[in-house]
């Protein structure tokens, strides 16, 4: 495992045309709050796994039955579809009929675009790269989606998202952004706000909080969300792997860079380049940024499925840095750890 502490922390990076993440929890409590699907998810007290790692306590917030989605990619594209569909008015079920919605995925973003538009009457076209697995696709189409493959990973697939955009006059639900593509995205990461806001209203202020990430943008929400309320109380470690070390890179040269890697078996982390809303919000408010090899992330999932918390590398990515070196993220023995489970075993 790789640590670095993040010399931009307080002030963050010169990013002058790129919005910071939204702090208005209230919008999507709101919103959800009329969503029959709808409800806040378990946040774990595990005095086992705290004891596994040597620390006081560990509290797990699980998002794998995050309405019926699997993951907390549910808070994200759907929220903005309904955001949509409620400003359309009429029948809920035809609010967005005639719309087509088009993204990249590597699984749970698609499965949030494709059920936000089956409600809403519209449709979803999702890409998805060679390295996705097929159980991916048929969860999509189960839902509605057309799936279309291209691309050996996941940004040549947005790529080619994009162009279908451009071509069709489709609408592009990216959850990731960059320059001249600030508007969804901005309120796809709002949508995690609730996450957020069920852990600072369950709990007090832990000393640690581990968020995994790919393009950032849960990882910038939940730390923006976390300094509102705990301030510079809690320390905040974003965890990537080696093999797509976006945020680490960019953190590193002070500006969003693109990197390179062999494909990673954290598939949902697999991104090369940060999301430029998530990469502005982490240099601000983020502490340090961590990257585990594949080994160090498998080396977790058969400790938390022992505990019942069977999830996937991706999804285990946060709690797996505290397990395999505790001491080099500064988890002592008192420490009050947070780590998210952000997605279900795969099927």
């Amino acid at each position: 495992m790789q640590i670095m502490e993040n010399p931009w922390r307080g002030t963050g990076l010169s990013m002058p045309d790129v919005p910071l993440p939204s702090r208005d929890a209230a919008a999507p409590a709101a919103l959800l709050a009329r969503c029959p699907a709808h409800a806040v998810t378990v946040l774990h007290d595990r005095p086992d796994l705290a004891a596994r790692i040597g620390v006081s306590t560990v509290h797990v917030k699980d998002e794998r039955a995050r309405m019926g989605l699997g993951s907390f990619k549910a808070l994200g594209a759907a929220y903005v579809i309904a955001h949509e569909a409620e400003q359309a008015g009429g029948a809920h079920d035809t609010a967005l009929a005639g719309r087509t919605y088009v993204t990249a995925s590597a699984g749970n973003h698609g499965l949030s675009v494709a059920a936000g538009a089956q409600i809403f009457g519209a449709r979803a076209v999702v890409y998805l790269s060679q390295t996705v697995p097929e159980s991916f696709a048929a969860r999509l189409r189960a839902k509605g989606a057309q799936v279309v493959r291209e691309g050996a990973q996941y940004e040549a697939s947005m790529q080619a998202a994009e162009r279908a955009a451009q071509t069709h006059g489709w609408t592009l639900l990216s959850d990731s952004s960059w320059e001249g593509y600030h508007a969804l995205p901005h309120r796809l990461m709002e949508g995690y706000l609730q996450l957020a806001a069920e852990v600072t209203d369950a709990m007090s202020a832990p000393t640690h909080v581990l968020l995994q990430a790919g393009v950032g943008g849960m990882a910038a929400a939940v730390a923006t969300h976390l300094r509102a309320v705990w301030g510079d109380a809690v320390r905040i470690i974003v965890v990537e792997p080696t093999a797509a070390p976006a945020l680490f890179a960019a953190i590193d040269a002070g500006a969003l860079v693109d990197t390179e890697g062999p494909v990673s078996e954290m598939g949902r982390l697999d991104c090369k380049t940060a999301s430029q809303i998530a990469l502005a919000g982490l240099a601000r408010d983020a502490d340090a940024f961590a990257l585990i090899t594949e080994d160090e992330a498998a080396a977790a999932l058969p400790v938390l499925a022992a505990a019942g918390l069977g999830s996937t590398p991706s999804g285990a990515a946060g709690f797996a840095a505290a397990l395999y070196n505790p001491g080099a993220l500064g988890l002592s023995e008192d420490a009050r750890v947070l780590v998210i489970l952000s997605e279900e075993a795969a099927s």
